[in-house]
């Protein structure tokens, strides 16, 4: 009988971590780690400084969109002007004008989406990553950045860690990542959506989609440019946004990810 885990809302899973990229947080054209840091710590700091009542809120609103840059990937997703982070620590991003953070005072109605889309929100990552996969990412990754990359990028997920079931023949469990070699294994993998080798470097492509404007579209690798099949780990090379000039990138991209997978197995399989 399979394991029953409890479900979570994954936004703000826990004190170390969380993710805004509903409310566009990688949809900035400069949506870098150090960019991303200095918008939302400067945002933050004129929140707590301006905002008193909600009859401040239109002059943070103000204050905001005169000194960020507001360029989009993709014009259809929403940048909101109220995300920072919530902790002193800036482990958290998240809604300033939620009520846990205005003395129970609920502001999300100056918001673009409204209070009632913001609350009942879940992103489809709560329903296309299987909860034990759920579980087993919030156990290895401690950064909101990467958290919000990786999270909402559902093939980067389930791909690979389905790749490693098939490699022991059973599904992962959620308990086997309390070991930190095993957590250390998996991120080296996670860690590739921010340092990948063969990432494009087009300003606005995100993991597999590229954006033009109003619409996006799904990009793709020409195999056969390289004389070769459409690779097994199609899925994942797309979603870390790669790139290749030649078969032997192709090849050593490959490697490098079966690598991973063969690593993390062989520790899996030794954990008892």
């Amino acid at each position: 009988m399979p394991t029953e885990y409890p479900i979570m809302v994954l936004c703000q899973p826990d004190p170390g971590k969380s993710c805004g990229a509903c409310c566009g947080l990688y949809n900035y054209v400069d949506s870098s780690r150090e960019s991303l840091v200095k918008r939302l710590s400067a945002r933050t700091r004129r929140y707590r400084e301006m905002v008193k009542r909600p009859d401040d809120l239109p002059r943070y609103a103000e204050a905001t969109f005169a000194a960020e840059d507001f360029r989009k990937r993709y014009e259809v997703i929403y940048c909101c002007e109220y995300l920072g982070f919530l902790d002193a620590e800036e482990k958290k991003v998240g809604c300033l004008v939620h009520p846990l953070q205005n003395d129970g005072i609920d502001m999300r109605t100056v918001s673009f989406y409204g209070r009632d889309v913001c609350a009942g929100h879940l992103c489809p990552s709560h329903h296309f990553i299987p909860r034990s996969q759920q579980l087993i990412l919030l156990k290895i990754i401690d950064d909101w950045y990467l958290y919000g990359l990786c999270l909402t990028d559902i093939d980067l997920v389930v791909s690979y860690f389905r790749l490693v079931a098939d490699r022991i023949g059973e599904e992962l469990k959620p308990e086997a990542f309390d070991r930190q070699d095993l957590k250390e294994a998996a991120l080296q993998y996670f860690r590739w959506k921010t340092t990948w080798p063969f990432r494009s470097e087009e300003a606005n492509r995100l993991g597999k989609y590229y954006f033009d404007g109003s619409q996006y579209m799904i990009s793709h690798i020409d195999y056969e440019k390289f004389g070769r099949e459409i690779s097994p780990l199609n899925a994942i090379l797309l979603s870390l946004s790669s790139e290749f000039r030649t078969a032997e990138e192709l090849a050593e991209s490959e490697r490098m990810i079966w690598s991973g997978i063969e690593t993390l197995a062989s520790l899996y399989r030794d954990r008892c």
